[in-house]
């Protein structure tokens, strides 16, 4: 089954009443069975939100954003915490050789300062010697 075949069947699961559609009451109803905490409101606005077509509802294709939209949330959230273990304790914002160094020993991998900075200078890209978040998130992906 690919991924578009599991999208479709879990589409199919959440409209309950059948009709190809998923009102803000079945996205709250099946959410709320899988253990997702989502008020009538929250489901609301998220149909709203991934609309295409202005009927209230979401179709295959919004339901399809919908939940890719979620996944990509969760990567960011993921590499966010990833990344604020790599940078400076003083929250600089940026991953420098030295603080690259120190986690890379953490996990047990010894490099010298030198091999940092080169692992770093390929993922600069705005050349100042160290990596922001996106360079980090490019990196990463």
């Amino acid at each position: 089954m690919d991924i578009k075949q599991q999208y479709e069947c879990v589409f199919k699961h959440f409209d309950g009443s059948g009709d190809g559609k998923i009102s803000p009451a079945e996205l709250h109803l099946c959410l709320g069975s899988l253990g997702g905490e989502i008020s009538s409101e929250e489901a609301e606005a998220m149909v709203v939100l991934m609309d295409s077509d202005g009927d209230g509802q979401l179709g295959l294709d919004d339901f399809v954003r919908l939940i890719e939209g979620t996944e990509e949330e969760e990567k960011v959230r993921d590499l966010r915490e990833a990344f604020k273990m790599y940078e400076m304790e003083d929250g600089s914002g940026c991953i420098t050789p030295r603080s690259l160094k120190r986690m890379l020993s953490k996990l047990g991998e010894k490099k010298s300062l030198d091999e940092c900075k080169l692992m770093i200078a390929r993922f600069d890209l705005n050349g100042d010697g160290v990596l922001n978040f996106e360079e980090f998130r490019v990196m990463m992906s």
